[in-house]
């Protein structure tokens, strides 16, 4: 069973960040996001030496944080 790419559009967000601009995309140091993929809290890929990280690893751990700050008030 095959299953359908969607459609690709050049000008929707990417799908795939550099860590650049996660950092960004986050208002995070490069030290704070190597040290976040390193924990597990963000994840992260590689293609070859190119470490990229999902647009929905992004929106995860935004989640985790507004459910870390859940019990903050």
């Amino acid at each position: 069973m095959t299953l359908p790419v969607p459609e690709w559009d050049p000008l929707a967000e990417p799908l795939l960040y550099r860590v650049r601009d996660a950092m960004r995309v986050l208002r995070m140091s490069r030290t704070v996001v190597y040290d976040l993929i390193r924990t597990g809290r963000l994840r992260a890929v590689k293609e070859g030496r190119t470490r990229l990280i999902p647009a929905s690893a992004i929106a995860e751990y935004v989640a985790l944080l507004e459910r870390e700050a859940g019990g903050q008030h």
